[in-house]
């Protein structure tokens, strides 16, 4: 097995044509998943190859390096609508973890409990992924096609996330409930985007994790939800919420918890979310 510290995206490139290479970044994945297992082909370290690292501004929104670290995204200054995946990102295992894992690998690892994706699809996130044939970009919710599968090609890098340009007004949310506080592997969480439009709702994204074999948007929510005034939600307690808005979720029993009782949790989170994006979105903007 070869270890090579990439220098260039073009290097990256290169490595990633010969057969069973892989790419790293932080590893907090990768590692853990081999097991025992020898693995036989090339590491390809992209932490260090220039402009894959970082959060910057575009002209039609924001773009996230692929390894960029989840403590880079903490500290960096983005608007309250990315307040849902920072919240997001100080959940991902522990400091040491979120010092050296990145974002694109947690959604390359592809968990149905991955604590970053419930924040991204309700920010729209899109995925660039760069290889020898060109570049190609797709919604996250295509690149993530089930239980540890993406729709990444063989000699593919995730090179970027692109988060399309939000109102200013726009409100993020994150909520997630374990067996304890720190080091957790979810049973249900629950991320909401909110923009208002004085006393009502404009625009709403929300998006449950798992529940379902990759984490789902709630259309139907996110839709009976604009336009509504936010005296009547809030006068709407847990009744925001009916059995129809939860469709798109599968949730599984295992050794976290019962189907049924994510299902009444994810009901429970959506309506704390909702209001907790409400509460600082009114706070930030009078």
């Amino acid at each position: 097995m070869g270890y090579l510290v990439a220098a260039s995206l073009s290097e990256v490139l290169d490595a990633l044509g010969k057969p069973d290479a892989a790419v790293i970044a932080g590893g907090t994945d990768w590692f853990p998943a081999q097991g025992t297992r020898p693995f036989k082909g090339d590491l390809v370290d992209i932490s260090r190859v220039p402009g894959l690292r970082g959060i910057t501004r575009e002209t039609s929104g924001w773009r996230i390096g692929g390894a960029t670290t989840w403590t880079d995204l903490i500290r960096a200054d983005l608007p309250p609508a990315f307040d849902g995946l920072k919240a997001a990102a100080r959940e991902v295992g522990s400091i040491q973890i979120q010092n050296a894992g990145t974002v694109a690998g947690n959604l390359c690892n592809a968990s149905p409990a991955a604590d970053g994706v419930p924040p991204l699809l309700t920010l729209g996130a899109l995925v660039e992924l760069v290889s020898a044939r060109g570049i190609r970009r797709m919604a996250l919710s295509e690149f993530l096609i089930g239980p540890r599968k993406t729709a990444l090609m063989p000699g593919e890098v995730l090179a970027a996330l692109i988060i399309p340009e939000l109102p200013g007004t726009a409100q993020g949310a994150f909520l997630k409930l374990g067996a304890r506080h720190y080091l957790v592997i979810s049973i249900a969480m629950v991320a909401a985007l909110v923009t208002l439009d004085r006393d009502r709702v404009a625009q709403a994204a929300v998006a449950v994790g798992s529940c379902s074999a990759t984490a789902q948007r709630l259309p139907a929510l996110e839709a009976d939800l604009i336009g509504r005034s936010l005296d009547d939600l809030r006068a709407a307690g847990t009744e925001i919420i009916v059995p129809g808005h939860l469709a798109p979720l599968m949730p599984i029993t295992d050794v976290r918890g019962s189907a049924d009782y994510r299902l009444e949790a994810a009901a429970t989170l959506c309506v704390r979310a909702l209001h907790m994006a409400i509460a600082q979105g009114e706070n930030a903007h009078g």
